[in-house]
């Protein structure tokens, strides 16, 4: 550098001056930059996807769980459900939070091998779930070492039995068990009625048939006062006086998003459906974003006659008699009995 204080001040002239526009694109092209670095790729939390796996003890190698039949019929499981892939949600639970954490941010058809500890799973074993009962608890047919049996509400396993006392287990049958875990992500599910398939199969383990349709359904709705109203509404409270009548209400049509679910003889007699609709309904509205779900239940066959219920319905409202009923629907009372 020179030491003339004049060519100093000629280098520095010669530098162009920052204009307002300059550091405007500077700090966008810098955002974009930090856009385009945190922008997840892959799977993430909220995705629907089809998985295929097979669960396993670490120790031993006993099967816990599959989505693969050959597998299954290998190991001699006997069940009666369809196997295939399952369909979860990344991000509510539906699986192990440490194979969750290794899906998340890989494409539809990877794979991966996880090793989910024991206190994930199905938690240490505890000795101080070992106890001992009276004999007289347990049913006469399940006293013999294996056996399951509820005692105080409690599921546990016959360990011993000896004199009038047992020996009983309530760990987990898995508990203490590291479990590994082999999957493949089959697909992502994008279809609507797929995805409610889907998430049903797994809750209840079975298929029904749902559909999803806008519904216009009257409402009850606060009529909102207009800026006058509400003027001379606070004017009264600061008077002193209050409204004893409470807000109006006006009845308004709206429109509903509905998941309609068939009803099926199966659905009324699953036991996960009887002791937690509500709850499975919760999350089916909440991860389907719909606003109400609907089980319909259809009815139909026997040896009713098209038409005759709704008429008949009608007439009774309006205090007419049966014969009359009858007569306008050209229906003879005397064969209508006899064929009853």
């Amino acid at each position: 550098m020179s030491d003339d204080p004049e060519s100093e001040e000629a280098e520095v002239a010669e530098e162009p001056d920052e204009t307002p526009e300059d550091a405007d694109a500077e700090v966008e092209s810098d955002e974009a930059e930090d856009t385009e670095e945190t922008e997840p790729e892959g799977l993430q939390h909220g995705d629907f996807i089809r998985l295929d796996y097979t669960a396993r003890t670490v120790e031993g190698g006993r099967l816990v769980d599959t989505t693969d039949a050959d597998v299954a019929e290998e190991a001699e499981v006997e069940a009666d459900q369809e196997f295939g892939p399952r369909t979860i949600v990344l991000g509510e639970g539906h699986i192990f939070d440490s194979v969750e954490a290794d899906i998340v941010g890989k494409e539809v058809g990877e794979a991966g091998d996880v090793v989910v500890p024991a206190s994930e799973a199905f938690g240490e074993y505890d000795d101080e779930e070992v106890r001992t009962v009276s004999k007289d608890k347990i049913p006469e047919d399940d006293r013999y070492p294996g056996a399951q049996v509820q005692v105080d509400g409690q599921q546990g396993f016959v360990e011993t039995i000896i004199g009038g006392r047992a020996r009983v287990d309530f760990n987990h049958p898995l508990a203490g068990e590291d479990i590994e875990y082999e999957y493949e992500v089959v697909e992502e599910v994008e279809d609507r009625e797929a995805k409610a398939q889907g998430l049903i199969e797994m809750l209840l383990d079975m298929e029904l048939e749902v559909w999803f349709q806008t519904d216009t359904v009257e409402e009850e709705q606060i009529v909102e006062p207009d800026e006058e109203e509400a003027d001379a509404e606070d004017e009264e409270d600061e008077g002193g006086d209050e409204d004893e009548d409470g807000p109006e209400y006006e009845t308004v049509e709206v429109e509903k998003e509905t998941l309609y679910i068939e009803a099926t003889p199966q659905l009324t007699m699953n036991q996960q459906w009887m002791m937690g609709k509500q709850q499975i309904a919760q999350q089916l509205t909440q991860l389907l974003e719909v606003d109400r779900i609907i089980v319909q239940e259809e009815l139909g066959g026997g040896m009713g006659m098209p038409g005759m219920m709704g008429g008949m319905g009608g007439m009774g409202g309006g205090g007419g008699d049966l014969e009359a009923a009858l007569d306008e629907a050209d229906i003879d009372a005397d064969e209508l009995a006899d064929e009853l």
